[in-house]
């Protein structure tokens, strides 16, 4: 698990003004062990504050983000 975000303010923004900062996340998606080789899937990834998950045909395209409580009620609802 990642343990933070690490948070940066734009080049553009002015010294000590308040401004929207924006943070990378990780490259730690991976593929459920379920997933055959060589096949596209969903990939999962990590995130300090839940999961992320992302086409694996389609990485580049992004990712959707989940809450920690939105995860644990999905892996919780899959397992059943």
């Amino acid at each position: 698990m990642i343990s933070k975000l690490e948070f940066r303010k734009s080049s553009y923004s002015a010294q000590d003004q308040e401004c929207v900062e924006v943070a990378q996340i990780p490259a730690n998606f991976r593929k459920s062990s379920y997933s055959g080789q060589g096949q596209n899937c969903v990939e999962v990834g990590s995130l300090p504050c839940g999961a992320a998950v992302r086409d694996s045909k389609h990485p580049a395209k992004g990712h959707l983000p989940f809450p920690a409580a939105e995860w644990d009620a999905f892996l919780t609802t899959a397992k059943l």
